[in-house]
């Protein structure tokens, strides 16, 4: 497995993480609280961590396979709740 991490600064991490959350839940098996969630996307595995300074993105693929569409994915639904704050920064890096 290939593991993506981001920590993304935001005040509103736990809001963002329950967004996204129930946004996937129609299409993919979810398991969330405010704190913490994961989602069982096509691409692997997603987790959230939420505390009140950032949420942290984990992303893990499979071995050789893209790690950049998976990270603008989430990046991209995550940036469409967050646009009253504006861009968020992901500084993606290998686990």
């Amino acid at each position: 497995m290939t593991t993506s991490i981001a920590v993304v600064p935001t005040a509103s991490a736990s809001r963002y993480l329950q967004q996204l959350c129930k946004h996937w839940g129609h299409k993919f098996a979810v398991n969330f609280d405010a704190r913490r969630g994961t989602i069982a996307l096509p691409f692997g595995q997603t987790e959230l961590v939420a505390d009140d300074a950032a949420l942290t993105v984990t992303i893990e693929t499979a071995e050789g396979a893209d790690t950049e569409r998976p990270r603008q994915v989430v990046a991209d639904h995550l940036n469409r709740f967050a646009f009253r704050e504006g861009e968020l920064v992901f500084d993606w890096r290998e686990g």
